[in-house]
């Protein structure tokens, strides 16, 4: 009885390296786990940030916005983005931003980061559980023709 407990707080998600436990109310995703693990430079999270947050959130629902006007995306999943960036935007869900400002890479961390959040968040709207990415995945659908590299801070726009 105690092992199933246990199995229901977390969920499993893949990548190419392999499988991981995320837990399972958490709105990251597996890359955002690995993030933590390699890039856990300093205190400072992207959460400290809220004008970052939010910008990255806006970045994303202009693609979204720009994605449906091409016919990319469903105007369902568009709405959908959309209403998941204007919640990030409004300063809901900033604790989710939790990869360290100080990390390899062209801000994939980052992005992945804001990708998997607005992905989860989207599909809580049409009613899937966190972490099923069968509508959203955070590396196509919610961003479409932006990718995980577009939306990289100068580094002095960390002071």
């Amino acid at each position: 009885m105690k092992k199933a407990i246990m199995e229901s707080e977390y969920r499993e998600e893949t990548d190419s390296i392999g499988v991981r436990r995320i837990s399972s109310n958490a709105l990251v995703g597996i890359q955002t786990a690995r993030a933590l693990d390699n890039f856990n430079l300093s205190d400072v999270r992207l959460r400290d940030f809220p004008e970052i947050v939010r910008s990255l959130a806006m970045v994303k629902k202009a693609a979204a916005l720009a994605n449906a006007d091409l016919g990319a995306i469903s105007n369902l999943a568009s709405a959908a983005v959309i209403a998941a960036c204007d919640e990030i935007i409004d300063g809901q869900h900033h604790d989710a931003f939790a990869v360290d400002v100080i990390q390899g890479g062209a801000g994939t961390s980052t992005n992945m980061n804001a990708n998997e959040v607005i992905a989860n968040l989207a599909s809580l709207k049409l009613g899937l559980p966190l972490g099923d990415y069968s509508e959203f995945t955070p590396t196509t659908q919610s961003t479409v023709r932006n990718p995980p590299t577009t939306f990289t801070p100068p580094p002095c726009g960390w002071r």
